[in-house]
């Protein structure tokens, strides 16, 4: 990835939400362009527009934290977009993680990792990277990902299988995501920042290739820049054998195995939801033998860069 495009691409996305009106400034319609003016940006910030308009072109040499701490507030940034505003300057000054130019196998996950997963019998359970390369699943996480499995199959994807993938290219997956819209705007989100963190990983820049070549929907909500962060929640779920849940989730990071994530599943007690999970959990999809033996056969056991 280009940090420097995508550090100019984001800082304009920004100041363009910004309402001149919150900061007391005329919104008159001799504005061209939608939010602040760099002039104005740069005013409230306290840096000259001439420094300002270098950094929005992607020369963020000079950059200190404390000017981009500036910019951040001006800007009204989230603590994810501030994060993702450093991760890019640091990409733009090549002062980040070195270009990873081929492709290292990577080792499966921890065995007592998987072993706790497999004991985990009640809820679905997947580990994934910042990609969305899922690396290793319990039985449950295959019954519930059943159609991102079959799917992977048929699109001779097994051995590589991705979220971000299913979500934006499998037509299944707008029907298996009752909220299909929210679930792909987190996803974009969590690519973007991935790839801030690491702008010279082949496979992610790749992937974003295909899914913006593939996807107009993608392209569009690439382009937007927009980041979410949501480490628990709810997902409502429409599964082809056992119909609609809603499935209580929670992400938890796994220290030591190269920024991976583990997300769990589960419902609320008593629920409808609760019923159907149980009665999923009679149920074997089918599964292919690939997939059947993640994670030691899985792809990308890395976060990208790492």
């Amino acid at each position: 990835m280009d940090n420097k495009t995508e550090l100019r691409e984001f800082l304009t996305s920004r100041r363009a939400k910004i309402r001149p009106e919150d900061y007391g400034l005329p919104a008159g319609s001799s504005r061209r362009v939608p939010g602040l003016r760099r002039e104005e940006l740069a005013a409230l910030a306290g840096v000259s527009v001439s420094w300002y308009t270098r950094l929005e072109r992607g020369n963020a040499v000079g950059a200190s934290d404390a000017v981009l701490d500036a910019i951040a507030r001006t800007l009204r940034l989230g603590e994810i977009e501030r994060r993702h505003l450093f991760d890019l300057t640091r990409g733009a000054n090549n002062a980040g993680p070195k270009p990873v130019r081929r492709r290292s196998p990577a080792p499966a996950i921890r065995t007592t990792l998987q072993l706790v997963m497999d004991q985990m019998t009640e809820m679905p359970a997947v580990v994934q990277n910042g990609r969305g390369d899922i690396l290793a699943m319990n039985a449950l996480g295959k019954a519930l990902f059943a159609g991102l499995i079959a799917g992977a199959a048929g699109a001779s994807k097994i051995g590589a299988l991705n979220h971000a993938r299913y979500i934006h290219l499998d037509p299944g997956a707008q029907r298996f995501y009752v909220d299909w819209d929210q679930v792909a705007s987190y996803s974009v989100a969590m690519l973007h920042v991935t790839a801030g963190r690491n702008p010279h990983d082949k496979d992610l820049t790749n992937l974003i290739g295909e899914l913006a070549t593939a996807s107009e929907d993608f392209r569009v909500r690439w382009a937007a820049h927009d980041l979410h962060e949501h480490q628990s929640g709810v997902k409502r779920v429409h599964h082809d054998v056992v119909g609609d849940m809603d499935l209580i989730y929670e992400t938890l990071s796994l220290p030591g195995e190269s920024a991976l994530s583990m997300y769990i599943y589960t419902a609320a007690p008593g629920s409808a939801s609760a019923d159907a999970l149980r009665l999923l959990g009679d149920w074997h999809a089918p599964c292919p033998p690939e997939v059947a033996a993640l994670p030691t056969t899985a792809k990308g056991g890395k976060e990208p860069g790492a």
